[in-house]
């Protein structure tokens, strides 16, 4: 009995991994693709729809009598919680199995708060969500968390971050479960970023990275369609990597000619005011842009040449397709993304750069909400947790 019990859920796992892509397909269709027998796979289906995961789909065209069912994912079966939660300001959002954000709230957050009260807001939000969404916390599937720090992504826990005091190692998916019981995923917000606009824009591309310039300048990296984390969740670091520029400039960092400080927002606003231009942050440095403040353009050019500097390793060494630009001083648009082509295309090989595309990025503020849901996603349809859900 318990073997077969086994062998049956594993049977309907690997089905539904087939089905989770939205394509609907007939009972027909579903036993030609597997090798199983129509009656095994009616079984299964019918396993999927008690669960409420799959749904039967209308459309199927006919060769005469009845019309064949066809079944897919059905995205309203359950929801998730994303939460991006930056230095400044956080998002939270509920969103169906689908990727589809059926609530969302942006609101300033200090990260400096500590964790308790950032967290206690995150939640607080959350349940609110869930009510004017028409759901409950019975029907949250899995949490997707992103946070501006290196974060121990099988703990959950940030490791030394360093914008976030008081956050170092504090159990986030342990807190968040004592007050909603569903599973809790925490990455650092770059990568969470990179998933998102990979959702959003080039769901077919394995090779991506996503650069962040804002505050602070990070890469989320995606090869072969998974997520590069590193030995030490600190894959894509790039803005403490040092560029022969600013080789004299102090880095908060405590070493000197950090990318991070030349081209970052802060960066530039000082540079800016070196000039004798008053521009006290990045947010400043886009408005000055707007305005069409040639000392700005030239700033900004100059910091996406440096960027590029970089990146030039980055494409050499990853030989990414896609290489997008986020984070708030991507607003500046194309006098950032300029500095960094003309870097990138005139010292990486052509081999390298033949079908390599620099953007701007398509998701822009929503990458980092879009990942965190995707986190989520992935994790509550997973075989584990669909194998768990089954035995269940």
């Amino acid at each position: 009995m318990g073997v077969e019990a086994n062998s049956a859920g594993i049977g309907v796992t690997e089905l539904f991994q087939m089905l989770r892509d939205g394509v609907p397909r007939t009972r027909a269709e579903l036993a030609k693709s597997t090798g199983m027998a129509r009656s095994t796979i009616a079984m299964r289906v019918d396993e999927l729809m008690r669960l409420g995961l799959v749904a039967p789909v209308a459309g199927a065209a006919s060769t005469g009598g009845r019309p064949p069912s066809q079944f897919a994912l059905n995205p309203g079966a359950r929801v998730v919680i994303a939460a991006d939660i930056g230095a400044s300001h956080a998002t939270v959002a509920v969103s169906d199995l689908g990727g589809t954000i059926l609530a969302e709230r942006i609101a300033p957050l200090d990260i400096t708060l500590g964790p308790v009260p950032v967290l206690t807001w995150t939640l607080e939000t959350a349940l609110a969500l869930l009510a004017e969404s028409g759901r409950t916390a019975a029907d949250v599937a899995a949490i997707g968390v992103g946070v501006p720090g290196p974060v121990e992504f099988s703990s959950g826990r940030p490791i030394n971050p360093p914008i976030m005091p008081g956050w170092d190692r504090f159990d986030i998916p342990a807190w968040v479960g004592q007050h909603l019981p569903a599973p809790v995923l925490v990455d650092n917000d770059v990568n969470i970023m990179a998933l998102g606009e990979r959702s959003a824009a080039w769901p077919s591309t394995e090779h991506l990275m996503f650069v962040k310039v804002a505050t602070g300048i990070g890469a989320g990296v995606i090869s072969g369609g998974q997520l590069l984390r590193g030995a030490e969740g600190v894959a894509g670091d790039i803005g403490h990597v040092r560029v022969a520029r600013g080789s004299d400039v102090q880095c908060a960092c405590g070493n000197r000619g950090c990318l991070e400080a030349l081209a970052s927002g802060p960066a530039i606003a000082r540079a800016l005011r070196a000039q004798g231009v008053e521009a006290a942050d990045g947010n400043d440095v886009v408005d000055l842009i707007k305005r069409g403040n040639i000392d700005a353009i030239q700033a900004v050019r100059q910091a996406g040449r440096d960027i590029g500097e970089v990146l030039t390793a980055c494409v050499s060494l990853m030989n990414p397709s896609v290489i997008a630009i986020g984070g708030s001083m991507a607003r500046v648009g194309e006098h950032l993304i300029a500095g960094v082509r003309e870097v990138v295309y005139t010292r990486s090989t052509p081999l390298a750069t033949e079908h390599l595309s620099i953007v701007q990025s398509w998701a822009a503020e929503d990458a980092g909400v879009r990942g965190a849901s995707m986190l989520a996603i992935e994790h509550a349809l997973s075989p584990a947790a669909l194998h768990m859900l089954v035995a269940g």
